[in-house]
C-alpha cells in the first residue's frame, strides 16, 4: 500500500507531464529550488513556471514511474518518459518543506535520452 507522500509524488509527476497546471503549482513552495542537472537551477515559483512553460508540450508524453522511494522530508522518484519516438530516463529527488503535509521545497532532476523504448 502506497504512502500519502507516494501518492502525492505520483500525482505530481502526472500532474507535471500532462499539463495540470493547478496541481502543480499548489504542490511547490513560493522559494522552491529546480535544478536541472547539468543545465540549469531555477529559484521560486514563478521561475519554476516559467522554465515548465517552456518544455515543449507533452500531449502523447507517456509517463512510467518504477520506483518512490520517501524518507522523513527527502524522497526520489525514478522512471521513464517517452515522448513521440524519444524516451528519457529520469530521477528526482525531492526535500519537502516539513515532514507531515508537507509539500515540495526542492527538487534535483536527473534526466537521460535513452535508445531503447519505454
Amino acid at each position: 500500500m502506497a504512502t500519502a507522500k507516494e501518492n502525492f509524488l505520483r500525482a505530481f509527476n502526472e500532474a507535471f507531464i500532462s499539463g495540470d497546471r493547478d496541481v502543480v503549482l499548489a504542490s511547490v513552495t513560493d522559494d522552491v529550488q529546480w535544478h536541472l542537472i547539468g543545465m540549469e537551477k531555477i529559484e521560486g515559483k514563478t521561475a519554476f513556471e516559467n522554465a515548465w512553460n517552456r518544455m515543449p508540450p507533452q500531449d502523447e508524453a507517456k509517463l512510467r514511474i518504477d520506483t518512490i522511494i520517501t524518507h522523513g522530508v527527502t524522497a526520489a522518484v525514478e522512471g521513464k518518459i517517452q515522448v513521440g519516438e524519444k524516451t528519457y530516463a529520469f530521477c528526482d529527488t525531492y526535500r519537502f518543506n516539513q515532514f507531515k503535509d508537507g509539500i515540495i521545497k526542492q527538487i534535483h532532476s536527473f534526466i537521460i535520452e535513452q535508445r531503447e523504448g519505454i
